[in-house]
């Protein structure tokens, strides 16, 4: 993997037992009464930048719950850079795995209305430097691992080839299916065939599978023939859907809270699902504690900033 090294953090074993491999953002945010329609102007309150992105997010969502975790990404050479790397030391995530590079980093610009919804794109940045050549870095890192976590922030060819070596390795695989992939792109069926689960959403979900209710799209996708080995589809405030091999799906239900901010929540979901997965749940109970650490962020402000640890947790 090209690019400065970070430095490390702690003594602990030389790999992380949670492995997660994605992008690292900044995320400028900004409060506004309603999302703008095209062609509207809407003012909103100031400015606030916080360290965020989906593969960031997910390994601090899960440092926060006690994980051994590391994160393999890269930032550039500017102050965001610098701030998100100070960020995941701070954290306590492993950042041997993270590489400087020249550039700018990842930027997501974020909207956020007074129902706590959110509109969020992004600006790859680094995080689409991050190529399939630099994989073979983490090998030894993906061998340690129980369990890698993955977003689509990242090149999808990189992605592939993250998941290649772990099948090959026999480590487990989350893929969380976001930001969804365009109609007219596919995932190889290597990839949605290895992971256990595929996590997605109830949007993205209907956008890989064309519309449909939560459950008809579930029903689709355990019909393909390189179907995930599991799959947890995630309903917002209505808990999940879990999707376990051929066994009968499982509704999990969320605690009920007063949503203050959604951003991210998807993120600390599966950080929090990834971990218990790594330290040897299975998916159902594992989505039971990930759907209480969702809940719980959406309580305050922020992602990252707005993560629980175990106690906090409703």
């Amino acid at each position: 993997m090209s690019g400065s090294v970070a430095s490390g953090t702690g003594a602990r074993g030389e790999h992380a037992r949670l492995l997660v491999v994605g992008s690292i953002n900044a995320d400028l945010v900004v409060r506004v009464p309603a999302h703008p329609r095209p062609g509207e102007t809407v003012l909103g309150g100031d400015l606030a930048v916080h360290p965020g992105g989906k593969g960031a997010n997910q390994a601090v969502a899960a440092a926060r719950l006690g994980a051994d975790v590391a994160l393999a990404g890269r930032v550039g050479d500017d102050d965001h850079g610098r701030m998100l790397l100070a960020t995941l030391r701070r954290e306590c995530v492993r950042t041997d795995a993270m590489r400087t590079v020249p550039g700018a980093s990842g930027v997501a610009l974020i909207a956020v209305d007074d129902a706590g919804e959110n509109t969020i794109t992004v600006a790859p940045g680094a995080n689409g430097r991050f190529g399939p050549a630099d994989v073979v870095d983490l090998a030894p890192a993906i061998e340690a691992a129980a369990v890698v976590s993955l977003q689509l922030e990242i090149p999808l060819d990189t992605v592939s080839e993250v998941v290649r070596r772990c099948v090959a390795a026999d480590t487990r695989v989350v893929l969380n299916l976001s930001p969804v992939v365009p109609r007219d792109v596919s995932i190889a069926a290597s990839v949605s065939g290895a992971c256990d689960p595929l996590v997605l959403n109830e949007h993205e979900a209907r956008a890989t599978a064309g519309g449909g209710d939560a459950r008809a799209v579930l029903k689709l996708l355990r019909s393909l023939d390189a179907r995930p080995r599991s799959i947890v589809l995630t309903l917002g405030g209505g808990g999940a859907l879990v999707a376990d091999g051929d066994a009968e799906v499982v509704h999990v239900a969320a605690p009920k809270v007063a949503a203050v901010d959604t951003t991210g929540a998807g993120d600390a979901f599966t950080g929090a699902l990834a971990w218990r997965l790594a330290v040897g749940d299975d998916p159902v109970p594992a989505t039971r504690y990930a759907v209480r650490v969702g809940a719980a962020a959406v309580r305050r402000a922020g992602a990252q900033s707005s993560y629980p640890t175990a106690d906090e947790l409703p």
